[in-house]
């Protein structure tokens, strides 16, 4: 009798075939590896930290010329008052301002209230305005500006792409494998051999968690190496939440592929589960933004939970105690999914 080799278990064979399904689909290599890295350099370059935009002023005299000169933060032009009209009409200037023909030494300022460039155009040609004309300021103030490594656009981005392309690998690895296995009829060959039906749903979580490693390396090593974005936690504490994360969307996807008995019911499926989280989870902006009434219900989310963990560990250095509640709730989704899956599964 020989003994056979670890590489001949039928767990490790597979976890191969896993693997072998995943690295001959173009898709599946584009949409894991190539198309968060898009989107991070993209909106990484977008939102980059620049210098504060000038805002486009007219004016109608020499002396209101002068005083505006001395507003770095203002482009100034002197034209006509036909032309000024022309211009903020056309959106080619924020802000017209000429004198009150009224009031002697009086100022009209002219601009769309709605525009935020309007409204700070506004407010920084006045502060110009009285100041030429004697106005002092009666306290002293001086400007510290800080650019903070964490603060940036692109380091509150690379958590939510992370969280999200862990979401999706997980959900449509698990989802699309299985349903297009029981279409097949693979599902029902493989249960009339001797291999445990254990070892079939073991080796997608075993695949998932070998593909992750590389997964999150990719995504997170760019954004270090290209925008420098900070990793201040433990890389141990990091890697705790990422793994949690992906048998949590794991086990979500085992719950969607229980049952479904074709391609498109399983993507419509996965679609609508995920699509809300993209939305209101945090990925592009804060969750913070939508009513207070939906925030309980937005925090429950896998996908909430996982981002706000990894911005904790990855921008404030925050451990496994402060996200404690966070891996509470994909430890909750983890275990309910995985449960529930289990026993609606159909193998035929």
């Amino acid at each position: 009798m020989t003994n056979r080799s670890w590489w001949d278990h039928p767990l490790a064979q597979l976890v191969l075939v896993r693997f072998r399904e995943f690295v001959r689909e173009p898709e599946a290599l584009f949409w894991v590896f190539v198309f968060p890295v898009l989107l991070a350099a993209g909106l990484g370059l977008a939102f980059r930290n620049k210098p504060a935009d000038v805002i486009a002023v007219s004016v109608t005299t020499p002396q209101l010329m002068a005083a505006l000169k001395a507003e770095t933060q203002l482009s100034v032009e002197q034209v006509s008052e036909k032309a000024a009209a022309e211009q903020l009409r056309t959106g080619k200037v924020a802000l017209a301002v000429e004198p009150d023909p009224a009031h002697a030494g009086a100022v009209v300022y002219r601009y769309d209230e709605t525009n935020p460039e309007g409204r700070t155009a506004r407010m920084l040609a006045d502060a110009a305005i009285q100041r030429a004309n004697g106005r002092v300021d009666v306290t002293p103030v001086s400007d510290q500006r800080v650019r903070e490594v964490g603060s940036r656009y692109i380091d509150f981005l690379i958590p939510g792409l992370l969280g999200m392309n862990v979401m999706g690998s997980a959900i449509w690895g698990m989802g699309f494998a299985i349903v297009d296995a029981r279409r097949k009829n693979l599902m029902k060959r493989l249960i009339a051999t001797p291999m445990p039906r254990a070892y079939y749903l073991l080796s997608f979580l075993l695949s998932r968690l070998c593909l992750l490693v590389v997964e999150v390396a990719f995504v997170l090593g760019f954004g270090i190496l290209v925008f420098g974005v900070p990793v201040r936690g433990r890389l141990v504490d990091l890697a705790i939440v990422c793994v949690l994360a992906s048998l949590s969307f794991s086990a979500l996807g085992l719950l969607i592929a229980s049952r479904a008995k074709t391609i498109e019911a399983a993507s419509g499926l996965m679609n609508v589960t995920m699509m809300p989280m993209w939305i209101v989870s945090g990925v592009f902006f804060s969750s913070e933004r939508f009513p207070a009434i939906l925030q309980p219900v937005i925090r429950a989310l896998p996908l909430t939970a996982a981002i706000d963990a990894l911005r904790i560990n990855m921008l404030r250095g925050g451990g496994l105690g402060a996200v404690s509640s966070e891996v509470a709730v994909l430890a909750c989704w983890m275990v309910v999914c995985f449960g529930v899956a289990l026993k609606m599964f159909r193998w035929r």
